[in-house]
C-alpha cells in the first residue's frame, strides 16, 4: 500500500481548486496525507489532524515560531512531525505544490517524488526568495512532473524528461445544475439583473480598474465579484454602486451563483502573474453554459477562443459583454454546442485516473535519484538565503521539543502525542 503526502502552500478549506479536485479522487485509490503551511501558536509544538473528505487527512502543524509558510526556521520543528505521518512499511509517494517544502524530504523515505505545478510561483506577489532554486532542486529530484496547462507545460518540458500536460478539468455533472435558472443565492437574490460575474481569488492576477471601467460604462450592469481578497490592499477594488462583493463561497454555492448570472466574467490582469495561469473557472463556466468574456490569457485564448470573447481592453471587454447579453437564439444555440463539445472531452475523474496510471507504472527509484535527493535537500544557499539543512541533533531536540508535555498538563494526557496529534481546531 501507497500513501500519499502533500506539501501545499494552499489551504484544503481555502477555495476549492485543481489539489482538491485531484488528491479527493485519488484517495478512492491511496490514504492522502495534505500537509499544510504551520499556523503560529505559542504552545509546545503539535500537529492538528482533521478529515474534511474520506480518505483524506489535513495535516496542520502548530508551531511557536513566526516565520510564514514554509520558512527554514519552521523546519527543525516540521521534519520530526512529518516523519511520524505515514504508518510505517508503507511506499510513500511525495506530491508536491510548493518547491518551498522540499527540504521535508529529508523526514521520509518516498518510493516516488510528483511536482503538481499548477501555478508559477515566483511570478507570483512576493515569492520566497529560495524559491527559484528550490524548484530547479525539485525538477532534479522528481520523478514526474505534472503541469497545470499549456503554458507551465512550455515552461517545463525542457526540464525534466518525464513532464505531462494536465491542464484545469471540471466536474460537469456539479456545474450543470446551474442550468436550473431557479436556482437562488441568497446574496445576490436582491440584485437586479443583468448580473455580470466573477468568482475566485482577488489577489495580483484580478484587474480592478478593468472592472470599474466596465461598472461605469454601465451603471444598470450588476457586478458581483465572489471570493476572498488576498496579498493586495482591499482600497485597491473598485467601489460602485452597481458593483458587490461577497465574499469567499463554497464549492457547493457556485451553482448557485452561476444560475443567476446572465455573464460571466474573467476579468483578469496582463502581467508575470498570470502569463502562465490556467483558470479553472472557464470550463465550470462553459458548463453553466453562460456567455464568457476574458482578457487574453494565453490558456484560455488559445485552446477556447472560439467559445470565449476574447477582449484586449477596456472598450473590448465592454463590447463583449454588450454582444453577450445582446446574443440571438441561434447564436445561443451555436455558443451552448461549442461548450458541450469542450467540456464533454474532459473531467477531473479522467484526469486523477490518467495520473494514477502514471503512479502505478513510475520505475521504482534508484540509488542514483537517492543520491540526487540528497543533494537537493540539502541546498547551497544563494547569498543572504539560510541554509535548509538540519543537523540531526537538531531534528532530535526538535522531537523532544514536540514531545514534551503541554504548560500545565501532567502525565500522557498532557504530552504532545510525541509530536503527532489528532486535534479540534483552536478558535
Amino acid at each position: 500500500m501507497s500513501t500519499i503526502v502533500v506539501f501545499s502552500h494552499l489551504r484544503w478549506d481555502f477555495v476549492f481548486q485543481r489539489p482538491q479536485h485531484l488528491l479527493s479522487r485519488l484517495a478512492q485509490h491511496y490514504p492522502v496525507l495534505f500537509v499544510e503551511e504551520p499556523v503560529f501558536d505559542d504552545g509546545a509544538p503539535f500537529m492538528e489532524q482533521s478529515s474534511p473528505a474520506p480518505n483524506v487527512t489535513v495535516c496542520r502543524a502548530h508551531t511557536p515560531i513566526h516565520g510564514a509558510g514554509f520558512h527554514d526556521e519552521q523546519l527543525r520543528l516540521l521534519q520530526p512531525m512529518v516523519a511520524q505521518l505515514a504508518p510505517p512499511g508503507e511506499d510513500i509517494i511525495a506530491w508536491f505544490y510548493t518547491p518551498m517544502a522540499l527540504p521535508l524530504l529529508q523526514a521520509i523515505e518516498p518510493a516516488l517524488v510528483v511536482y503538481d505545478c499548477m501555478d508559477e510561483l515566483a511570478s507570483f506577489k512576493n515569492p520566497p526568495k529560495q524559491l527559484l532554486q528550490r524548484e530547479s532542486a525539485l525538477l532534479n529530484t522528481a520523478d514526474l512532473v505534472f503541469a497545470g496547462g499549456p503554458s507551465l507545460y512550455e515552461a517545463k518540458k525542457n526540464r525534466h524528461p518525464s513532464v505531462h500536460c494536465f491542464p484545469s478539468s471540471v466536474d460537469v455533472v456539479h456545474f450543470q445544475q446551474a442550468l436550473d435558472r431557479e436556482r437562488v443565492h441568497p446574496q445576490q437574490a436582491a440584485i437586479p439583473h443583468p448580473r455580470l460575474g466573477f468568482y475566485g481569488v482577488l489577489d495580483e492576477r484580478f484587474d480592478p480598474e478593468l472592472v470599474g471601467e466596465v461598472a461605469d460604462a454601465h451603471p444598470e450592469w450588476q457586478i458581483v465579484l465572489a471570493g476572498p481578497v488576498v496579498k493586495i490592499d482591499p482600497e485597491r477594488l473598485p467601489k460602485r454602486a452597481n458593483i458587490h462583493y461577497l465574499g469567499q463561497q463554497p464549492y457547493t454555492a457556485l451553482p448557485d451563483l452561476l444560475a443567476g448570472w446572465d455573464v460571466c466574467l474573467m476579468p483578469f490582469a496582463i502581467n508575470e502573474a498570470t502569463r502562465f495561469i490556467s483558470p479553472t473557472k472557464v470550463l465550470e463556466y462553459m458548463a453553466a453554459q453562460l456567455p464568457i468574456v476574458s482578457t487574453p490569457i494565453a490558456d484560455v485564448a488559445n485552446p477556447y477562443g472560439h467559445v470565449v470573447a476574447i477582449a484586449s481592453s477596456a472598450q473590448e471587454f465592454i463590447a463583449a459583454c454588450e454582444a453577450a447579453l445582446a446574443q440571438t437564439p441561434e447564436q445561443r444555440r451555436h455558443m451552448v454546442e461549442a461548450m458541450g463539445a469542450v467540456v464533454a472531452a474532459t473531467s477531473w475523474d479522467n484526469t486523477a485516473k490518467r495520473m494514477a496510471e502514471l503512479l502505478e507504472s513510475a520505475p521504482a527509484r534508484t540509488g542514483d535519484e537517492d543520491a540526487a535527493l540528497d543533494a537537493a535537500t540539502d541546498l547551497t544557499p544563494a547569498a543572504g538565503v539560510v541554509r535548509v539543512a538540519i543537523p540531526a541533533a537538531a531534528v532530535g531536540a526538535a522531537s523532544a521539543a514536540a514531545a514534551a508535555p503541554l504548560p500545565g498538563s501532567a502525565g500522557a494526557a498532557g504530552k504532545a502525542a510525541a509530536a503527532v496529534k489528532a486535534s479540534p481546531r483552536r478558535a
